[in-house]
């Protein structure tokens, strides 16, 4: 079969073809439809389906941190309730407005009963930190080391929170046992009023 004879093919005489020609022509025919398949069918199902795979492992990440979370729940709402008490109990240790002069008063007689000598006693402003409010208390006493370590614990042992920062201890002389000590105390108080 020459190609000058491919010309001469005539369409509604499909049936008379050669045989290679008409393999040819249904290979051709195959082709195109598999393309016009996937280019208007497939093509943007494979988008969907590599959006959903996707998806389907987000899905299932989320589900094992969920299946966790609840296979515990038990145990965190039993936690939940002891933080609770023990955030209650904190907040008592708090000291309210009105109980600050005397936890300042108690302050300063657990260092005169140490044996301490204060040449600076000044409570600073408030300042509000989240839901509580922090109050600064410098400090400069005179003593001895275990007069210090007594008094400290003493502070510590009060019924309301009391924490003790930037502590400098200076020596008064080469010969004494005296020292004098700088400090900031902070007290905290919980925002109830309000």
């Amino acid at each position: 079969m020459e190609l000058s004879s491919l010309s001469e093919l005539d369409f509604n005489e499909s049936g008379e073809w050669p045989a290679a020609v008409k393999a040819i022509a249904i290979i051709l025919l195959c082709v195109l439809v598999w393309a016009g398949g996937y280019y208007y069918i497939i093509k943007d199902k494979e988008i969907a389906l590599a959006t959903a795979e996707k998806k389907e492992l987000s899905l299932k990440k989320t589900l094992e941190v969920k299946s966790a979370k609840a296979v515990n729940l038990e145990a965190y709402k039993k936690q939940m309730k002891e933080m609770n008490v023990v955030f209650s109990s904190m907040l008592q240790q708090l000291p309210r407005k009105n109980e600050v002069a005397d936890l300042l008063i108690d302050i300063s007689r657990s260092g005169l009963v140490n044996g301490l000598e204060f040449q600076l006693f000044k409570p600073g402003s408030e300042r509000p930190v989240d839901f509580y409010a922090e109050l600064p208390i410098q400090m400069k006493v005179v003593g001895d080391f275990h007069q210090f370590g007594e008094f400290v614990s003493a502070v510590a042992s009060l019924p309301r929170i009391v924490t003790m920062h930037n502590l400098t201890l200076t020596p008064l002389g080469k010969d004494s046992n005296q020292m004098s000590m700088d400090i900031t105390a902070k007290t905290y108080r919980y925002f109830d009023e309000q």
